[in-house]
């Protein structure tokens, strides 16, 4: 076992974990932030993205001890304190950018990277920068126009 302290969602978190648990493993099984899901187990669908230093990062191939002293931002810590919504979420809710939800958490983790540190101008970029992103329910349309007005939200 080793010790891991990091700031999860602006909390310190200190827990000890074996050197092979997964950082979504984590998240999930030891402080249930179940928002951060686990789809392939293998980096490709992007379910399980959250924030690294305000940089997007898939959990499920990273181990825990990897993020040593992080700052790491899952799905629950978008919303503001008061329940209000990030205004990525709000645009996926208005634009109705999901159907069954599964990918939603990781697609609006990655598309408020794709925002603050990428090129959205374009609907072309914000489907590149989504490509990690796997919807198998949607034809991707709504979560452009989601990106697209979270984006102008944010700006």
């Amino acid at each position: 076992m080793a010790l891991l302290t990091l700031k999860v969602n602006g909390r310190e978190v200190s827990r000890d974990v074996a050197p092979s648990t997964l950082l979504v493993e984590f998240l999930r099984e030891t402080l249930r932030l179940t928002g951060t899901h686990v789809g392939c187990d293998t980096a490709q669908c992007g379910a399980c993205t959250v924030h690294i230093h305000g940089r997007a990062a898939k959990s499920c191939n990273l181990l825990a001890i990897q993020a040593q002293g992080a700052e790491v931002t899952t799905i629950e810590g978008l919303a503001a304190a008061d329940g209000t919504l990030h205004p990525m979420q709000a645009a996926f809710r208005a634009c109705h950018g999901l159907q069954c939800g599964f990918c939603t958490p990781g697609m609006v983790m990655s598309a408020v990277d794709l925002v603050q540190n990428h090129d959205c101008s374009s609907e072309g970029k914000i489907r590149e920068g989504l490509e990690g992103n796997l919807c198998r329910c949607t034809g991707y349309h709504n979560i452009v126009k989601a990106v697209q007005q979270g984006a102008a939200a944010m700006k």
